[in-house]
Protein backbone atom coordinates (compact mmCIF):
# COMPACT_ATOMS: atom_id res chain seq x y z
CA UNK A 1 0.00 0.00 0.00
CA UNK A 2 1.40 3.51 -0.73
CA UNK A 3 1.79 6.07 2.06
CA UNK A 4 -0.84 8.05 3.13
CA UNK A 5 -0.14 11.44 3.12
CA UNK A 6 -3.94 12.96 3.63
CA UNK A 7 -6.69 11.53 5.53
CA UNK A 8 -10.49 12.92 5.58
CA UNK A 9 -12.83 12.44 8.12
CA UNK A 10 -16.38 12.28 8.02
CA UNK A 11 -17.90 12.32 11.07
CA UNK A 12 -20.76 10.98 12.70
CA UNK A 13 -23.06 9.90 15.55
CA UNK A 14 -21.68 6.34 15.35
CA UNK A 15 -19.64 5.23 12.13
CA UNK A 16 -17.35 7.52 10.81
CA UNK A 17 -16.23 7.58 7.23
CA UNK A 18 -11.91 7.69 6.53
CA UNK A 19 -10.65 8.54 2.76
CA UNK A 20 -6.50 8.13 2.81
CA UNK A 21 -4.96 9.63 -0.41
CA UNK A 22 -1.34 9.65 -1.11
CA UNK A 23 1.02 12.72 -2.54
CA UNK A 24 -0.76 12.03 -5.89
CA UNK A 25 -4.01 12.27 -4.72
CA UNK A 26 -4.74 8.66 -5.39
CA UNK A 27 -7.48 6.84 -3.11
CA UNK A 28 -5.55 4.35 -1.00
CA UNK A 29 -7.77 4.12 2.03
CA UNK A 30 -11.54 3.72 2.50
CA UNK A 31 -12.98 2.50 5.73
CA UNK A 32 -15.91 2.52 7.96
CA UNK A 33 -15.22 3.00 11.67
CA UNK A 34 -17.50 2.84 14.77
CA UNK A 35 -16.67 5.50 17.04
CA UNK A 36 -14.82 3.63 19.75
CA UNK A 37 -12.16 2.54 16.88
CA UNK A 38 -11.53 6.10 15.84
CA UNK A 39 -8.77 6.73 18.53
CA UNK A 40 -7.39 3.52 18.16
CA UNK A 41 -6.93 3.52 14.12
CA UNK A 42 -5.36 7.37 13.91
CA UNK A 43 -2.88 5.90 17.21
CA UNK A 44 -1.43 3.50 14.31
CA UNK A 45 -1.43 5.30 11.59
CA UNK A 46 1.70 7.11 11.30
CA UNK A 47 2.10 11.04 11.14
CA UNK A 48 -0.44 12.71 8.16
CA UNK A 49 -2.41 15.24 7.35
CA UNK A 50 -6.23 15.03 8.67
CA UNK A 51 -9.20 17.05 7.20
CA UNK A 52 -12.38 16.66 9.11
CA UNK A 53 -15.98 18.53 8.25
CA UNK A 54 -16.67 21.72 10.83
CA UNK A 55 -19.38 20.45 12.83
CA UNK A 56 -19.54 20.25 16.52
CA UNK A 57 -18.48 16.67 16.59
CA UNK A 58 -15.21 18.24 15.58
CA UNK A 59 -14.15 20.05 18.13
CA UNK A 60 -14.94 16.63 20.54
CA UNK A 61 -12.26 14.79 17.79
CA UNK A 62 -9.80 17.36 17.92
CA UNK A 63 -9.88 17.78 22.23
CA UNK A 64 -9.62 13.77 22.13
CA UNK A 65 -6.49 13.21 19.51
CA UNK A 66 -4.82 16.53 19.38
Amino acid sequence: MSEIITVGLDLAKNVCQVHGADASGRAVLRKKLRRAQVLEFFGQLRSCTVAMEACGGAYFWVMRCG
